[in-house]
Formats: structure tokens, sequence, C-alpha cells
């Protein structure tokens, strides 16, 4: 990438179009201020009107200051991080303006493309979240729902339309933070203003594939094109599943393939879009891709350890414990402790005998009380007794069938009631069946509504939630009785001993997803909508009764009320264990399906389980599988490399081929010492800091990744310290990876996370070795010799 000297600081190719990108933006955030003013301008003027007095001056009035006042909210409410794309298109076949004063031409004029394969740009429109023209009504801003916006999202490569590059752009607030291009004509050198147009990320290096001189390049360029675009547009009646190794492109195109569905057909996919992605390093990256698709509540975006709402992963569990976790053998404890967390461990609070009577108030223990062991009531002048063993085959009585356990909660307190006027054998009184049925409607209604006889209820049926039986799990004891044949003595102190901690691991999550289900969760009250200003103005409920919602609104209401969705995409799949499987299932029930992944970097101990359970999840949904070859991220020397220890962590296993040589081979750096191994790895991620323009990876040992942030935390944002399972699906200009033997011993897939590890980088790798390596007189540690 050029640099060149502007004030002592390096200004790249990057730096410059990131301020190109702001000067736009800038601009658009006067017009929008003006925008806002000219709406408080029209509620001014609107409400004065109604000094005429007349009933339709009143009403103009109120309608005036209603739709001013729309049009102020919904600007405000758009005012933040709504520019995320760009597009810049050849001139179209005619000069056809649309209402948003973007070309409508499709496809470009028969001279846009000159002989030597140049062409210039005849327009560049920039995407957003509402459109915004200038004063001399040119689009500043489309509105990404705008026919004009359409191939932002629906131009690929080989059917690239008018665009020459697609650009997003991630902002926040006011300011522009990066920007990624992808060419949809990478063999053609376009011009803007007189200057060639430069591209940044992938598409500078498809750039540099297309426009090399060699006609294999050439080639190369369009098989990479063809197959990922087969995917991108591939129907979505089905599985579709798309397998391929380091640097083909599988994330990119799985997020492509979303806004070419939604954009096909929105109405098929109203009911939602749901992405998953393992960590949420690759959601940031993945919402920069597609951040418009949520604006409606369409596109949700989440890591796995965020699929609960409510809930964030920020624990890390070892892999011994991750294994007991993510078992499908977690189900049948599961399902033990859900109805054994009914029966709370006595507490030195409660009372001795665990009774409870009519018109007395239970105090209040710090602790939980125990499960109460007798019920006492007085009905009918007569005092009725449910004993343990009467309470004990009540609750064997409700717990028989296989429905949620909150929802037996209605048989429980029915099956009391029935054990209760039974002992009042006042079922006897009546020979007719109406006064019987009086009786008893008496009798239910007396007992049931007095407060002791409901704290009874809620002490010996508690409304439990998934927290709270994962709790009861933390319990040693009580969890060795609910994995009785399932875990061994070891599995369940490990288990127990982390579940005591207070944050959450992503296995944890897809447990409490588990237990919500097994648990069921009782319908609450609708919360009632919040006081609006707008309600109040006079005359408005003949006009608009209720007021519009803002997009932002309606979009989290959607999120909040969506369970199920339309269309799943999973990407990395091969690390999904069998209980996330199962989480992510459930909200794809009747969905279509893309998952994306690669076996070769499964860090899934336990492959053929998981698959089980994605089986089942899937359904007998048909499958369509594709496979992406070719690696565009990593050159031939890092390459290479890597392919040694896919040989071992799956032989036989073919490695994607790289398209590119840089002549830099990796460096190895061997570290005798392990006091001066903090000490290397720091001056090797300052050293690859000179030589590439853009972001360093560390990447280390799961149990290393806070020390090695700490390290590295004075050599600025470029760098960034990773554990091994957290690289999955990013890349870096350069990457150290430290200590290859402790990478590959921390699980039983630790090859496999080695061979993830290696393939991050797209220009520059360094191997740091320790004495647990065994590096040779290079510095090559073993697992990386021929």
């Amino acid at each position: 990438m050029a640099a060149q000297e502007a004030d002592g600081v390096v200004d790249t190719v990057r730096d410059r179009e990131i301020g190109v990108e702001q000067e736009h933006l800038d601009r658009v955030y006067r017009r929008l201020e003006e925008k806002i003013h000219e709406a408080e301008f029209l509620m001014h003027d609107a409400a004065q009107r109604g000094h005429v007095g007349t009933p339709g001056a009143l009403a103009e009035r109120d309608a005036q200051v209603f739709r001013a006042g729309i049009h102020l909210n919904r600007l405000n409410n758009e005012f933040e991080d709504f520019l995320f794309g760009r597009i810049d298109l050849l001139y179209g076949k005619d000069g056809k303006k649309g209402p948003d004063g973007a070309y409508t031409s499709v496809e470009p004029a028969e001279d846009a493309l000159r002989p030597d394969n140049t062409a210039d740009i005849g327009e560049t429109l920039h995407i957003g979240r509402i459109g915004v023209l200038d004063s001399d009504y040119a689009p500043l801003v489309i509105d990404w729902r705008a026919p004009a916006a359409a191939p932002f999202y629906r131009s690929t490569p080989v059917d690239p339309g008018r665009v020459v590059r697609r650009r997003v752009i991630r902002s926040k607030g006011r300011r522009v933070l990066g920007v990624e291009d992808d060419l949809m004509r990478p063999e053609l050198t376009a011009y803007l203003e007189g200057e060639e147009l430069p591209a940044i990320g992938d598409g500078a290096l498809m750039a540099a594939l297309g426009q090399a001189r060699s006609h294999t390049m050439r080639d190369i360029v369009s098989s990479i094109q063809a197959e990922q675009d087969l995917v991108i547009r591939a129907p979505a009646a089905s599985v579709t599943y798309v397998e391929g190794g380091p640097g083909t492109g599988k994330t990119a195109v799985a997020l492509h393939r979303a806004a070419y569905l939604l954009y096909q057909d929105r109405r098929r996919y109203a009911g939602g879009i749901l992405i998953v992605s393992p960590t949420p390093l690759l959601v940031s990256y993945t919402e920069g891709v597609l951040p418009s698709l949520g604006e409606e509540g369409q596109v949700a975006i989440r890591a796995v350890g965020s699929l609960v709402d409510g809930v964030e992963a920020t624990a890390y569990d070892e892999p011994a414990v991750a294994r007991i976790k993510g078992s499908s053998r977690m189900l049948k404890v599961l399902r033990k402790a859900a109805r054994g967390a009914l029966e709370a461990p006595a507490q030195a609070a409660a009372p001795a005998d665990g009774q409870l009577e009519l018109g007395e108030e239970p105090e209040a223990p710090a602790a939980p009380a125990g499960t109460p062991t007798r019920l006492r009531v007085v009905a009918f002048g007569r005092r009725l007794e449910l004993e343990a063993d009467d309470l004990r085959r009540i609750r064997e009585n409700v717990l028989g069938g296989t429905a949620p356990v909150n929802l037996l909660r209605p048989r429980a307190r029915r099956l009391l009631l029935d054990a209760l006027y039974s002992r009042s054998g006042a079922g006897s009184r009546h020979s007719d069946p109406e006064l019987a049925a009086e009786l008893r409607s008496s009798f239910d209604e007396d007992v049931s509504t007095e407060d002791s006889f409901l704290s009874f209820l809620d002490a010996w049926w508690p409304e439990l939630t998934p927290r709270q039986v994962l709790d009861a799990m933390a319990d040693e004891k009580r969890l060795s009785r609910w994995a009785r044949r399932v875990l061994n003595p070891g599995e369940v102190r490990r288990l127990a001993r982390s579940l005591r901690r207070d944050a959450y691991s992503v296995h944890d999550v897809a447990l409490l997803d588990e237990l919500n289900t097994l648990l069921g969760a009782p319908a609450r009250p609708r919360k009632k909508r919040e006081y609006d200003p707008l309600d109040q103005l006079t005359g408005l409920e003949e006009l608009m009764p209720v007021r519009e919602e803002t997009q932002r609104e309606r979009a989290e209401r959607l999120a909040a009320e969506r369970t199920e969705y339309a269309h799943v995409i999973v990407d990395e799949a091969q690390d999904l264990t069998p209980m996330q499987w199962r989480m992510i299932g459930r909200r794809g029930r009747h969905a279509t399906w893309t998952v994306v992944g690669d076996p070769a970097q499964s860090s899934w101990s336990t492959p053929d389980e998981a698959a089980e359970a994605r089986d089942e999840a899937l359904g007998t949904r048909p499958r369509r599988r594709f496979e992406l070859t070719v690696n565009y991220r990593n050159p031939a020397e890092i390459a290479e490399l890597a392919a040694k220890v896919l040989a071992l962590a799956m032989p036989g296993k073919e490695s994607p081929r790289a398209v590119r040589s840089t002549g830099v081979e990796p460096r190895f750096v061997a570290v005798p010492e392990r006091d001066a191994l903090p000490r290397t790895v720091h001056a090797e991620a300052a050293r690859l800091l000179e030589r590439v323009d853009g972001t360093v990876g560390v990447v280390v040992a799961m149990n290393r990744r806070e020390q090695a942030a700490r390290l590295l935390a004075d050599l600025g944002d470029r760098v960034v310290a990773l554990g091994s399972l957290e690289a999955k699906g990013l890349e870096y200009d350069a990457t150290v990876v430290v200590s290859p033997a402790e990478i590959a011993d921390e699980s039983p897939a630790g090859l496999r996370v080695l061979y993830v590890a290696l393939t991050r980088a797209t220009q520059q790798l360094t191997v740091v070795s320790g004495p647990r390596d065994v590096p040779d007189a290079d510095g090559v540690p073993d697992l990386l010799r021929d």
C-alpha cells in the first residue's frame, strides 16, 4: 500500500479514503441540521395558525403540527450512525433520474467500457438509513430501501450491472471509523474525477489479481467470482451447506447471501434472518458488512454467547469443562435438574417442620426457605392437613408428564385443592350436582385466595428460572444426584466448580436456553406504552390515533418479540457443540438455512456427536452442498506452512490453493528461556508494526490471552492480542503465533486450532517458539517441520 509523509504522519491510502468519506459525512450532517431546523420552524409556524380561530384552521394546525412532529422525530432518531455504504457506478444507457435523484439505468452504456479495459465512474451513491438531498436536490444519501440502493445488495462479480466498487463504511456518530471495498469488476481500471479508483481491504487484493499480467491470475479471479456467486444465488428452499478452507471468503459469501435473499423476496423473509457468529469479534465484522439489514428488525446478528436475551458470555471454560457442557449428555442432566430444583434444600431460617398454616404470615428469611413438608388449612370449620407423603405423591403425579415445569404449576395447584377437598369430606354432603359444584367452587375460592396458601404454593412449587436451576447445579451433592450414570465424579466436580462463578461462558448460554425450554415461561402482562407528548396534541385522535413507530423502535420491538426466524445463517458451524446446535435449532424450526464451515478448522473435540445434533436441528430438509477452493487471504508461503499442520490434524485433507506469492517467508524465532518469551513477543509485534500498514494479531493459548493483552497494550490499537479460539474468521495484515505446542496441547482439537491461528495473516507471519516447542537450529518448532 502506498504511503506518503504529511506533517510527520504516515498517510496511507486507507487513511485518505476514510478522510474522503469523513468529508462527505460532515456535509451530510450539516444538511441534516438544516432539515431539523426546517422541521422545528414548521412546527412553530403551524402552531401560530391556531390564532385564526376557525374550526378548519384548528384542524389544519393540528395536522401540520403532527406531521412536522413526526418528521422531526424521525430525523432525530436517525441522526446517529446512519451512513454505511457507497457504490461507484459506470455511466448508464440512458440519462433518466428517479425521484431520489439517482439514475435509473441498471446496465452500463455501450461505450462505458473502453477497449483498453478502462472506464470512468459516472455516478457515486452513498447508502444510509434515510434519503438526504442537498439544496439543489442532488442525492447526498440514498435511502437503503429505495430502488437506487438495490445494486448495493444485489450486485455480484458475475453480474455486476453498473457497479464497479461497493464500499462498506463503518461509522460511529459523526466519525468514520473504517472502509472496506468489494470490487465487482476487478479487471477494470476505473477513474473518478481523473484519478484511479482506489480499493481498500479484500478489494485491493482482488484488484491486484485482476489487473495482473498473467493470464492464469485472471482465470483464478474468475473462478473465485464464479464459485462465490453460485453460493450467493443458490435457491433457499432447503439447507445450503458451504464448506471452504481459510481465506476462501465463506463469511463474506454468507453475508452477501443474506442480502441477496432479503432483497429478492422481502415478503418471504419478513419473518427475519438470524446470523450466528462464533465470537463477538466476528460479530463486529459482520455488522460492518451488513449494517442496514437490521433497521426494520429483519436481520439479527448475534454471537453464540449472546443468543439468550439478557445474557452475555464473558467467561471462558477450560477444554475439559467445555466438553462436558457441550455434550448432548447434558440434556439428561438438565431434565433431572429442572425437576429436582423444585425441592430447595432446607435452610436454617425455615420453620422446624416446614409447615405453613392459613392465617400465619411466613417470615422472609435472608436465604430461600426449604421446601415445605406439610400443608395445613382451616376450611368448613375443620383443620385439613397434607403430610410429606401426600405432597410427595402429588408432586410425582404432576411431574409424570413431559410438560415444562413452570407450566405444570396450575396442575399442582389443582391437585392440592383436590386432596384438601377430599380430606374435608364435603364431597358427600350433596347429591345434587349443581349444589356439589357450587360448594366445591366456594371451597376452592376460599382456600386458594388466602395469602398463606399462595405462600405455600410459591415455596412448594416455585416459578423457576434457568439461572436458579444452574445455580442449584453448582451444589456438587445435588448435581451428583442429578447426573448419576451420566457424568463421572470427576466431571461432576469440575462442572459444579465452574458454575459457582458469577460470569457465564458460551457453553453456559446453551444450558440456560435448554433450561428455558424445560422450564417454560408463563405469560407476562404487556408493558404499557410510555407517555409521548405528541399524544396530547388536540385534534390528533381523528387524524391518527396511534403515533407511528420509528425504524429503531420497530427493530427493538420485533427483536424482543421474535423467537424464530425465516432464514438462519450459521458461520463457522464446525465449532458448534451439540447443545449449541439445539439452541440455534429452536430459532429456525420452520426456517431455511445457510450453514458455513470447515471441518479442518473445528475446535470441538467430538465432531461426529456435533454432526448428529446438527442433523437433528436441520431436520429432514434436503441439503445442497458447495465447496470454496481458492484461498485469496494467505500468500503461498504462509499457506504451505499451515498445510503441514493440516496434514497432522486431518490426514488426506487438501488445503485451498493460494492465488499469490509475496516472496516473504514466515519468520521463526526461538526463545530458549521461558522468562524471555514476553519480551520477545513484544519485540516481534513491534517489528511487524513497522513492516505493515494495517493490523497485527498476536495469537496465544487461551490461558495466556489476558497476559498478552497487558504485555502489548503500549503498542497501540493496531496490535490485537487474542486467544487461539478467538481468532476464527478474523484476519490481520501480519500475525505472531506464540508457542504452537501450547496451542496444540490445549484440547484434543488443538492441532486444528493451531491450523486456524497460522492462517490469519494476509502478508507476514512470525512464529515464536519456547522450549516446549522443541525448535531446531533455525527456530522452526517440531510441529512445523517436514
